[in-house]
This record gives C-alpha cells, sequence and structure tokens, in this order.
C-alpha cells in the first residue's frame, strides 16, 4: 500500500491535497463507448487489495465500486461513442473521455495523476507509465472506468442477448468473432476496426443504424 501512494505522498508533501488520478478503459473492444474516470481520494487513503482493475475479478471490482463510490471525494466519468472513434481514432477518443471525466469532476483538482496519457491541463499533470498499479489514485479511476463500461456492456446485453456481451464485453474474443459474423455489427459497432471493416468490405449490413444516429460524443 504504501508503494501505491508514493506519487501521492510526494505531492502531499508539497502542500497539494486534492490529487486526481485518471485512467480509461476499453481501447480494445470492437463494440461500444471507450470510458474514461477521474477519482478524488481523501488524503492518506487506504483501501487494502485496490489495483489495476485489469488484475481483480470482476466480484473484487463490484466490490472496491462501491466503497470508491461511497469513500472518493469527487468522481467523475467521460465516455466517447463508438462513432467518434472512428472519427478521431481510439488514442485522440481515450484523451478525449479523460478530459471530459476530468471535467465533470464536482470538485476541482489540484493535480492530476494520469495513466501514461499527456494531457493539456491548467493543473499541474503527471503521467505515469502503467500507472494503474503504481498509484492508488489511479488504480481506483481503472476500476470505475472499468466497472461503468462493463454495465454498459451487461445492457447491450440484454437487448442484444445473441451476442453474448456479457462474457466478452465487446473484446475480440473467438465468441464475439463468431457472433459478428454471423449476425452482424450492430451499429455502435467501431466500423474501422479491422473484423467489423472486413464484414462491411464484403457487403455485411449493419444492424440497428439507429443506435448510431443517436451517438454525438
Amino acid at each position: 500500500m504504501e508503494d501505491l501512494l508514493k506519487y501521492e505522498k510526494e505531492l502531499y508533501k508539497k502542500g497539494i491535497n486534492l490529487i486526481a488520478g485518471v485512467d480509461e478503459v476499453g481501447r480494445g473492444p470492437l463494440v461500444g463507448p471507450v470510458v474514461a474516470a477521474a477519482v478524488i481520494l481523501p488524503k492518506n487513503y487506504q483501501l487494502e487489495g485496490l489495483t489495476d482493475s485489469k488484475k481483480l475479478s470482476e466480484k473484487k471490482r463490484e466490490y472496491f465500486y462501491d466503497i470508491l463510490m461511497n469513500d472518493a471525494i469527487a468522481i467523475g466519468v467521460g465516455e466517447v461513442s463508438a462513432k467518434k472513434i472512428d472519427e478521431v481514432n481510439i488514442y485522440q477518443a481515450s484523451k478525449l473521455a479523460m478530459l471530459e471525466a476530468i471535467s465533470k469532476l464536482p470538485v476541482k483538482p489540484e493535480h492530476v495523476l494520469v495513466d501514461a496519457m499527456p494531457l493539456s491541463l491548467d493543473v499541474s499533470v503527471t503521467p505515469i507509465i502503467h500507472g494503474d498499479a503504481l498509484s492508488l489514485s489511479i488504480a481506483a479511476a481503472s476500476v470505475i472506468a472499468k466497472v461503468t463500461r462493463d454495465r454498459m456492456m451487461l445492457e447491450l446485453h440484454q437487448k442484444y442477448p445473441e451476442y453474448h456481451f456479457d462474457k466478452h464485453k465487446g473484446y475480440p474474443t473467438k465468441l464475439h468473432l463468431e457472433c459478428l459474423k454471423k449476425y452482424g455489427p450492430l451499429a455502435n459497432y467501431r466500423f474501422t476496426y479491422k473484423p467489423v471493416r472486413d464484414i462491411l468490405d464484403k457487403g455485411g449490413e449493419v444492424v440497428d443504424e439507429k443506435i448510431r444516429e443517436k451517438q454525438t460524443i
């Protein structure tokens, strides 16, 4: 736990207490938005076992999500649609989602710790490679973002159970690719991603175009 507060404690020593950890999830999936979260934790906050969301089971993520939603000083969530990802590319979309998450914080941070991504803000920013495993604040953001996005995929599963979004969460697993080939891409798929683009190039049709028409951000 001490190691996970290393970056935060360096800032505390400088009198900086409102530190936002920022991370995103969903670069790899073929469908849906990329989601980012910004989380400001109380000073010297500790939560045993919290780490990078990729290292946690779904049950653990849900457990930490509930605790963080209760304990955090402030939480902001940003999302950028598949339509926008196709327009600007996933790297830029991830950055936009992070900026949106920070802008939605009800409390303005004094410093931002972000997982790898350089951001241009009116407060100081420290990008940290593998930050979700090195900073508790970023780990918290990774959990909030991951659970938020997974819940979106579960909602999509309720509407289109034949795609099994509850199992693969939109990532290009063997099961997902089989479903994609069988039923075709939905309108909230990322058309520039190769498995989807290949189907469209071969004359595949998009299901439920109304979804994409409603996508704005």
